[in-house]
């Protein structure tokens, strides 16, 4: 586990697996703050070393939490895996399987507000194909025309003995993964990125 995650209380550093892995140790003592993390966690039958969910819920009240409107939840599915050399077709194959998971994950109603779907593949080399896609990568769906809100498939591709990562356009957690490099500017960090995404 990384330095900073083993300053917070127990009870949390024992709710949080350690990996085999020093690159994964070390992500995954950024985003545990944000993020309920498992390991190994299978999704249709296939592995994810890092898996995690962070939930927002947003609700306005009118001098009293018991009358309250305008309540609406914003989530965040990241999946994570270690590959070799990934090509387009592997993100493209997972952009179909961010939307197989979108069926299967989303309640859409009145109070969804937003949904992403990130996949971050941590590989040995980045293609100039790959940064190119990923790069230049958009996926919104907006939910019966936006009413039930909308969702958001993203992509992260790092190789971290080059110190290359690249993202997608609303892939906002990529920074967490750039261990070569602050993970919030001095005006900005990770936490208010995320809330303004999903209040935007």
């Amino acid at each position: 586990m990384s330095r900073d995650a083993e300053e917070l209380p127990a009870e949390i550093r024992e709710s949080v697996p350690e990996w085999d892995d020093e690159y994964l140790d070390r992500v995954a003592g950024r985003l545990l703050y944000n993020y309920d993390l498992q390991k190994d966690h299978p999704v249709d039958g296939e592995r994810w070393p890092i898996y995690g969910e962070m939930r927002v819920r947003n609700q306005k009240q009118f001098f009293h939490p018991a009358l309250n409107y305008g309540d609406h939840e914003s989530e965040e599915y990241l999946l994570a895996r270690r590959t070799d050399q990934p090509t387009v077709a592997d993100l493209e194959r997972l952009v179909d399987r961010g939307h197989e998971l979108a069926d299967k994950w989303i309640t859409a109603d009145e109070e969804h507000y937003g949904t992403d779907i990130t996949f971050v593949l941590i590989a040995d080399e980045i293609p100039d194909a790959v940064d190119d896609y990923v790069g230049g990568f958009r996926d919104r769906t907006l939910l019966k025309f936006g009413y039930y809100g909308h969702y958001d498939v993203n992509l992260v591709v790092v190789d971290p003995e080059a110190e290359q990562c690249v993202g997608s356009e609303a892939a906002d957690v990529a920074a967490a993964f750039r261990l070569w490099g602050d993970v919030s500017t001095p005006e900005e960090g990770v936490l208010s990125r995320f809330a303004k995404r999903f209040w935007q």
